[in-house]
């Protein structure tokens, strides 16, 4: 037989979860999303520029969960360059140009700094 007892409540708890909830990720959120479309612009190889001249992003809050999405609108020929920039792409006469990594390292510090921002709002409630 196994038996379980517990006194007291989660009244503590349930009002730092209520005080999260109510918590504005959304100015936090958009402020980062800002700098991540400009550290984007700045780190994106340019030739014409169309690349760098084409990045957007679109900020998602809900209820149980916030997002930040970057996009890039410049295509040609249906293929979306900052990708091909990004991971590398055949040619037509049967080379390959090598890609670049210059999304990775122009964001991460940006996520860094939203992962550390929004901890400090949690911890501080």
């Amino acid at each position: 037989m196994i038996s379980i007892k517990q006194k007291g409540d989660f009244k503590k708890l349930e009002r730092y979860l209520g005080k999260c909830k109510n918590l504005k990720l959304k100015n936090i959120l958009s402020e980062y999303g800002d700098e991540g479309l400009e550290a984007l612009k700045n780190s994106t190889p340019v030739d014409s520029g169309d690349t760098a001249s084409s990045w957007s992003y679109d900020l998602k809050i809900g209820s149980d969960m916030s997002s930040i999405t970057y996009k890039n609108s410049n295509i040609n020929k249906g293929v979306n360059i900052a990708i091909i920039l990004q991971y590398g792409h055949g040619t037509g006469t049967g080379g390959y140009v090598q890609g670049r990594d210059y999304i990775n390292p122009a964001v991460q510090p940006i996520f860094d700094e939203i992962a550390e921002t929004v901890w400090k709002e949690v911890t501080k409630v």
